[in-house]
């Protein structure tokens, strides 16, 4: 059994460092197997802090430094890693994305494993994700759709109720799940749905890569789980600093979406989901101003949303956008 630990820092090495300790801990006893370490072209000294700590851990043999020549995103960086795993050693039989803000309890990768040999067809399997406070993250969801569309910006209880189906994301299973995808904060992937389906899409520079990349399993009639006893605690949005309501939302998020939505379903029903997307906030908002509430949003969240998703860039969102 050869496993490849792929984590992508960018400006984060010393949680790198604590997510690269937990990995080599994580990957006793498994010979042949090694950490890959992308430095996303932080430009902060993050490779030649990430480089001494390596010497300085006597883990040459087992991890192994890229210096990826551009950010080019988390799917460009784990695309990194995994060509690099297969170049640097004899080929693995799984590939472990762990963010870099990430530890795994003692024991949870193995149980992932432990999972994926015991359902051969499952593909994909990820971990019960917590924060430093111990509050579970939502990792694990159903594809988006239209009716989650509008939902999901109206906010309304009765129409969630009566869209349940269509939510995307989940209540947090308390057993072993099939689910539509999973966050990438902790995911194992067999080598065999590689194989199959390629690399992660490098148009995805952040968000909607995973759901991306689960909806392409599936069809090649691979399963993503989702496995709760194994257990990861994840600081959360170290490398972008979107964290929660109060920051403005990036212009790459919009982007993402809407190259999720026009790859997957088509032109016609991403015109769809934006009018569905947009008819939910303006309700959403109406209902919050009649209820004298707030109505829970980032700054410029509709006005960005019209200017990326109707009018998007000509080129890929990068790093510095």
């Amino acid at each position: 059994m050869r496993l490849a630990v792929v984590v992508i820092n960018y400006r984060t090495p010393e949680l790198t460092l604590a997510a690269l300790r937990s990995s080599l801990r994580e990957l006793e006893g498994l010979p042949g197997s090694r950490v890959i370490l992308v430095d996303n072209d932080s430009q902060d000294g993050s490779f030649e802090k990430l480089q001494a700590a390596v010497r300085d851990l006597g883990a040459e043999e087992r991890v192994h430094l890229v210096a990826s020549p551009r950010n080019g995103g988390f799917a460009y960086g784990v695309n990194q890693g995994v060509r690099a795993a297969a170049e640097t050693g004899p080929p693995v039989d799984y590939v472990y994305l762990l963010n870099s803000d990430a530890e795994p309890d003692p024991g949870a990768l193995a149980l992932l494993v432990e999972f994926l040999e015991a359902h051969p067809q499952a593909g994909i399997a990820g971990s019960h994700i917590y924060g430093t406070d111990g509050a579970t993250h939502d990792t694990a969801f159903r594809f988006h759709s239209l009716p989650a569309e509008f939902e999901n910006r109206l906010g309304l209880g009765v129409v969630s109720r009566l869209l349940d189906r269509w939510v995307v994301s989940k209540p947090v299973p308390h057993t072993d799940t099939r689910v539509d995808w999973l966050a990438g904060a902790s995911m194992l992937i067999r080598r065999q749905v590689f194989e199959a389906i390629g690399p992660f899409d490098e148009r995805y520079f952040l968000y909607f890569e995973e759901a991306d990349f689960c909806r392409r399993a599936q069809a090649a009639g691979w399963a993503t789980w989702y496995v709760p006893s194994s257990r990861v605690q994840h600081v959360g949005s170290a490398s972008t600093g979107w964290t929660d309501w109060s920051r403005r939302r990036p212009p790459y998020w919009f982007e993402s979406r809407r190259h999720y939505w026009l790859k997957n379903h088509g032109r016609l029903q991403l015109w769809l989901a934006n009018a569905l997307w947009i008819t939910g906030f303006l309700l959403g908002r109406a209902k919050c101003w009649l209820q004298r509430k707030p109505y829970p949003q980032p700054p410029h969240f509709f006005r960005d949303f019209l200017r990326y998703t109707l009018f998007p860039r000509r080129r890929p969102a990068n790093g510095s956008a």
